[in-house]
């Protein structure tokens, strides 16, 4: 199978939130059909939702890999649960969160899966560490990263890491 390159967006708030998102770029190196090509920046942002929550630290991943994209979802929750992560519910805490944001230029619509990940063009704590790596990748339908964090309204970022 041919190597397809993805958009991680890793996140967490519980915890060591840096160790966390090391660790999880690790196990996504360790990948026996992942490689990790690019890492940005760690960045703190304000939690959106409920905001009586610890800030969060979050970052941006591309990765070349040969699994399909539900393979991939997969091995993405097997690495959130290996390091400790309990469903709390949309805007909560968590231990650690990995989204797959960007899957080639593909567009996915299942009931598990959505591709490019549907809250993307509006969260600037996934799109200021993309832009970071991955500047003009063209989300279909959307434009390209640096496009759409120019766009923005709403800013959660706080500092870089």
């Amino acid at each position: 199978m041919s190597t397809v390159q993805a958009a991680i967006g890793l996140g967490s708030n519980l915890g060591d939130p840096i160790s966390q998102l090391q660790a999880a770029l690790q196990r996504l190196q360790a990948h026996d059909a992942i490689s990790l090509t690019a890492t940005s920046s760690f960045y703190r942002s304000a939690p959106q939702g409920d905001a009586e929550q610890p800030d969060y630290v979050n970052a941006c991943a591309l990765i070349e890999t040969t699994l399909a994209p539900h393979a991939l979802l997969a091995a993405l929750q097997a690495i959130e649960r290996d390091l400790g992560k309990i469903k709390r519910g949309h805007w909560q805490a968590r231990e650690i969160d990995l989204d797959l944001l960007l899957y080639g230029d593909a567009v996915i619509q299942s009931d598990d899966l959505t591709v490019p990940h549907p809250w993307l063009h509006k969260r600037d704590f996934v799109l200021v560490p993309l832009a970071e790596i991955a500047p003009d990748w063209m989300v279909p339908g959307k434009g390209s990263v640096s496009e759409m964090l120019a766009q923005l309204p709403d800013h959660f970022i706080q500092e870089r890491l």
